[in-house]
């Protein structure tokens, strides 16, 4: 996995700057690919991959907002957190008080396992002499 370094100031004392490092996004591979890929690798033809790509995007909405976790198996799982505004007193707590809401993955086993083995480099576009 290659990485670029980035100068960030602490959120808590903005004059304190030091140098991180950043994941490097390099493109994006979209269902079509993955599709491809899995009917390489398989006896189903890409419109029925595509198929359960989309019925899976179409259902998974409906058991997150019912307050369920979703289990892909070795994939890993999906639940819906958020947070919310405190409140001295429970009757003073509304729904309006919620935010942030948002879909949080939990590798598998094995998805976290594989990706333990990562190597990390410098990615050469990304070096500091450029800036």
């Amino acid at each position: 996995m290659k990485y670029k370094m980035t100068q960030r100031a602490n959120p808590q004392d903005r004059t304190v700057v030091k140098w991180y490092a950043s994941p490097v996004n390099d493109g994006k591979i979209t269902k079509t690919d993955l599709a491809k890929e899995i009917v390489s690798i398989s006896a189903l033809s890409r419109g029925d991959v595509s198929s359960v790509i989309e019925n899976l995007l179409d259902i998974l909405p409906k058991y997150l907002l019912m307050g369920k976790s979703v289990s892909l198996g070795e994939l890993g799982t999906l639940r819906v957190s958020f947070g919310s505004e405190g409140v001295e007193n429970e009757k003073d707590f509304n729904a309006g008080k919620i935010s942030g809401v948002r879909i949080v993955f939990t590798p598998g086993v094995e998805l976290k396992k594989q990706l333990g083995d990562i190597h990390f480099e410098t990615d050469s576009r990304f070096t500091s002499n450029q800036f």
